[in-house]
């Protein structure tokens, strides 16, 4: 690996050590990277960092030096304006969008930028163990060894410490039941001390909706923490896959057209697009 592309994910790993308390906070979120090795990244020592080391801390902080260029579009203001409110207000709440279009990167982009704000994406597999060592993982903190028990008082303990902290629930319709009735306890511990946000697809509110006309347990109780309301976000538009082509390297107004009506409103298929465009360039300059 280049020196300066040591440099790039230096920078970037000091910014991702920025958003926790500490240098060993941050160690702890990170798979295999311990406090020293953050430390002598941060201070030039490299001679025993291999790269698989680099190529392992930078897929887990999210560097990228060809990384696709985030546009702000709708859903993207959208998502960025309803945590914000939650997170500096300790409001609950819900919104659903279409898969692909955009919410799940706008949350990541969130935390990227905000202190205090932890990002969950959420699994079919996961009990409610497994819900609170994420949770505390993301946090900064071990959770080795302790019960569920223990670990729900860390969390609560440290929740309530903490000025204006944001838990966000992406993919939240992927939840098992024991999970989501979880989300009434986790509510009842911090209401007014941490904001909460469940992010998914519509999947979600019409399973809540039916669980409650079929009066299941739990559900009625998740609706009312939740303002009794989904918050539906917009579609991307046409000025939203502009703005994407534009930023990634497309400019023709013939082919941004074909990318938009091509894309069912989905921004993975803008992305893919996109690069099959840049390749095809590509190629037409090594043929000539």
């Amino acid at each position: 690996m280049d020196t300066n592309t040591k440099k790039q994910i230096q920078l970037h790993l000091q910014n991702y050590v920025s958003r926790y308390d500490s240098q060993n906070q941050a160690a702890n979120t990170l798979q295999n990277v311990s406090s020293g090795t953050i430390s002598q990244i941060s201070n030039n020592k490299w001679d025993k960092i291999n790269d698989k080391m680099w190529k392992n801390i930078a897929s887990q902080i999210g560097f990228n030096k060809n990384a696709w260029e985030t546009v702000e579009t709708n859903v993207y203001k959208e998502v960025t304006r309803y945590l914000t409110d939650a997170q500096e207000n300790s409001l609950v709440m819900a919104y659903t969008g279409e898969a692909g279009t955009g919410k799940s990167h706008a949350a990541k982009e969130y935390v990227k930028n905000n202190p205090k704000a932890y990002l969950l994406s959420c699994n079919e597999y996961w009990q409610k163990k497994d819900f609170l060592i994420e949770l505390l993982t993301a946090m900064g903190r071990d959770a080795s060894g302790m019960s569920v028990t223990e670990m729900m008082r860390e969390v609560e303990s440290r929740l309530k410490s903490t000025f204006c902290a944001l838990i966000i629930l992406d993919e939240a319709d992927k939840l098992s039941d024991q999970v989501l009735y979880f989300f009434i306890t986790l509510y009842n511990k911090l209401e007014d001390h941490c904001g909460i946000v469940m992010c998914a697809t519509d999947h979600l509110s019409k399973r809540i909706k039916r669980g409650i006309v079929l009066n299941r347990k739990g559900y009625k109780e998740i609706l009312s923490r939740l303002g009794r309301k989904f918050i539906e976000l917009d579609e991307p538009d046409i000025t939203d896959v502009t703005q994407i082509c534009h930023a990634n390297g497309v400019k023709s107004i013939a082919v941004i057209k074909r990318i938009y009506n091509d894309c069912e409103n989905d921004m993975r298929r803008v992305k893919r697009k996109v690069h099959a465009e840049l390749k095809r360039a590509e190629e037409l300059i090594t043929n000539d």
